[in-house]
């Protein structure tokens, strides 16, 4: 990505992203259809009253390995493949450590942590069946994304789709087998997306020790894995995956004023919710793709092709959000029937108008995942906690003073509301990076990245 036109080689990498977090959306709006239709409007509450925890946890897992992933395109865009393989194998051992504590740690915590989120006691088992099997298998979903982000890392983005779509073809047979067949509820439809991610990472696996030779060191007791190798993974990652973990603090502030509303606000709220998973999900895998473009022309001392990636980025982004404004405006209440009967009026107004506010602002979340995964990119992944600081402070202040005056439209401008404080935050701070960065370069061309 060092080498051509940036708007062609960006599209090209975050196409293959797109489609594979389309999927990933698709199988849970499966999961939420098969339940919300066939189990009941209760279940799918409760699968939705975990929903922010959930992007709490499994957000700080895919931060933390996409992070680990940007030491790895920096060394390859700089050819230290030495380095390069150290950081793989850093970010391996870190992986495992991770994966154990947050899957022991959260399943303890699992029933405390939905009455912590206020969880009525309608939709508390069926909420609690979901969260601790998905806390289980935490594992599983962190080793996909660790592989998916290395492979990623070194230019290819498009096998991590092809793997995850044959997850998602497997999810989504498992879920109307489980479900439906055998008759095991919201647990179903956790229990089949641990094994679709389980495949998906076999897959990489399998995959990664065939076509990477580049992997395999050919001295590998002259490259051990080092303490700073470690710390520069940690360095990256952690605050990668914080970010994520902040900034779903103050969206379970914003689900947990929901739950309060009641059941028929949870439900509302986690039918538009799946929704708005899917529309929004190109933004982020176009930050994605911009996290590794960055990368690697920082390690290639290219700062000239970082900004004009970005601008060409932007034109993508702009691009969509109009088509997804326009979609989802007139099509929310068709939408919102994927989840709900089409005879539950009111529900399906809740669930449109959070559609609908939220689609308004679809470009300033762009802007939000732009910037903050460029600054990612380019090694400032601690600067880029104050984007979820800002986005938590937004959530928090509409949790505790709007919600309870305005009730759930004050639920609906909380998300809105949070774009808007991060982009604040975050376009003149990454400006202010990269002119750093070029004036160091500048003064000390032969230091390493």
């Amino acid at each position: 990505m060092t080498v051509g036109k940036p708007f062609p080689l960006i599209l090209n990498f975050a196409l293959p992203l797109l489609l594979g977090n389309l999927l990933i959306q698709a199988y849970s709006l499966v999961d939420a259809a098969i339940v919300g239709q066939t189990i009941g409007l209760n279940a799918l509450a409760g699968v939705g009253a975990s929903s922010s925890v959930l992007f709490l946890i499994l957000g700080f897992c895919t931060g933390l390995t996409g992070g680990f992933g940007i030491p790895v395109a920096q060394a390859f865009g700089a050819h230290d493949y030495a380095r390069m393989r150290r950081y793989v194998k850093a970010s391996y051992m870190l992986s495992i450590f991770f994966a154990i504590l947050l899957s022991v740690a959260c399943s303890l915590l699992c029933a405390d942590i939905l009455r912590w989120m206020q969880t009525p006691e309608e939709i508390f088992d069926d909420a609690y069946i979901y969260l601790f099997i998905t806390f289980v298998t935490i594992p599983c979903n962190l080793a996909y994304n660790l592989l998916a982000s290395i492979i990623r890392a070194l230019g290819d983005s498009k096998t991590p789709f092809y793997f995850l779509l044959i997850g998602a073809v497997l999810n989504i047979g498992l879920d109307f087998l489980l479900i439906l067949v055998f008759h095991m509820g919201v647990a179903g439809a956790a229990v089949a997306t641990a094994i679709a991610q389980t495949v998906s990472f076999l897959l990489c696996a399998i995959y990664m020790n065939k076509a990477f030779p580049i992997l395999k060191s050919p001295a590998p007791s002259a490259e051990r894995v080092r303490w700073r190798d470690v710390w520069f993974a940690l360095s990256i990652g952690v605050p990668m995956g914080l970010q994520f973990s902040i900034t779903a603090i103050g969206s379970i502030m914003l689900q947990s004023a929901n739950n309060a509303l009641g059941t028929m606000y949870a439900t509302a709220f986690t039918a538009a919710m799946r929704i708005k998973m899917f529309f929004i999900c190109p933004f982020e895998n176009l930050g994605v793709a911009l996290a590794t473009y960055c990368g690697q022309n920082l390690g290639a001392k290219k700062f000239d092709r970082i900004r004009a990636g970005l601008k060409d980025a932007i034109y993508i982004m702009l691009a969509y959000s109009l088509i997804a404004f326009f979609v989802v405006w007139f099509f929310a209440r068709d939408l919102s029937t994927l989840f709900i009967a089409a005879d539950e009026a009111v529900l399906l107004d809740h669930s449109v108008m959070f559609l609908r506010t939220s689609c308004c602002c679809y470009a300033f979340l762009g802007i939000l995942t732009i910037f903050r995964y460029s600054l990612q990119g380019v090694g400032k992944a601690k600067l880029s906690i104050g984007s979820g600081v800002s986005e938590l402070l937004a959530r928090g202040l509409v949790s505790l003073f709007l919600v309870p005056v305005a009730g759930f439209f004050g639920v609906c401008v909380g998300d809105p509301l949070a774009w808007i404080a991060a982009d604040l935050f975050l376009v003149p701070t990454f400006f202010f990076v990269l002119k750093r960065l070029r004036k160091s370069e500048l003064e000390t061309p032969s230091s390493p990245v």
